[in-house]
């Protein structure tokens, strides 16, 4: 087959989607949109023709699809378009995630080519705590751009993309059971000094600054802690007890997983 143009889409809070698809994306030396869902919350649908590829690559919360990015990834439509799908987890594991992904882009008209779970820095890793602290690493990286690379060799030697989708991918149906969350959200300590950073890095919108300081809708946090991350004066912070939790149980190092 020959790939006209590879689109690389994410939705990527923290930016650990957005690293690994942008490496698995050089693979291909066609032309090369991007486009970022991060913040978008338009309604307009994303046709892709069957001449091109995406690379398509979104985070995982609780081992399933991130709600907002799934909302966001339902704009996308493709016309049996080849795909490569990527989850990004927080070192505990992305369980049904990537089946999720994969049954979703498949109802809006995608072919799954290559699929590939990877370790991301855990939105709830702090100082004392890491959780997967540093994912994804030069390893990471350079493993997504071989994965990237043994994606390009299928398509360029088939004639039907139908031909070479992926036969197998990790996860079960139904997909494991998530509770609502409760409302939450990273607090502002002293020291802000109201630059803004944390009202724009935020996907869901829920931050604004007010006569009484930075305030946060819970409802709408999503807890995703790009705001704690980002802050240049490190002055937001959530305190969850999962933090600890996550960070004794869940300290080993773990490796991507890819299906081809």
């Amino acid at each position: 087959m020959e790939i006209k143009t590879c689109n690389i889409v994410y939705c990527s809070p923290t930016h650990n989607s957005r690293d690994i698809a942008l490496a698995a994306g050089t693979a291909f030396g066609c032309g090369q949109s991007i486009t970022d869902l991060t913040r978008d919350l338009s309604c307009d649908e994303i046709l892709f023709p069957s001449d091109e590829v995406a690379v398509i690559a979104a985070p995982v919360y609780a081992g399933r699809m991130a709600p907002f990015a799934l909302e966001r990834l339902g704009r996308l439509s493709g016309d049996d378009t080849p795909a490569i799908l990527v989850v990004t987890y927080g070192n505990r594991d992305y369980e049904d995630a990537l089946i999720e992904l994969h049954d979703t882009m498949t109802g809006r008209g995608f072919v799954t080519v290559a699929a590939g779970a990877f370790v991301g820095e855990h939105s709830y890793s702090r100082a004392g705590m890491p959780i997967g602290e540093g994912r994804p690493d030069t390893d990471d990286l350079a493993l997504a751009c071989e994965f990237g690379d043994r994606a390009a060799e299928k398509l360029s030697s088939a004639k039907d993309v139908r031909d070479i989708a992926v036969p197998h991918i990790k996860g079960n149906r139904p997909y494991r059971s998530v509770s609502a969350p409760t409302p939450a959200a990273p607090l502002t300590l002293d020291g802000c000094v109201l630059c803004g950073t944390c009202v724009d890095v935020c996907p869901t919108y829920a931050i604004r600054i007010t006569a009484n300081g930075v305030e946060t809708d819970k409802n709408l946090c999503v807890k995703c802690c790009a705001c704690v991350k980002e802050c240049p004066e490190g002055v937001r912070r959530f305190d969850t007890p999962y933090t600890e939790m996550l960070h004794k149980n869940f300290s080993s190092p773990r490796k991507p997983e890819l299906f081809f």
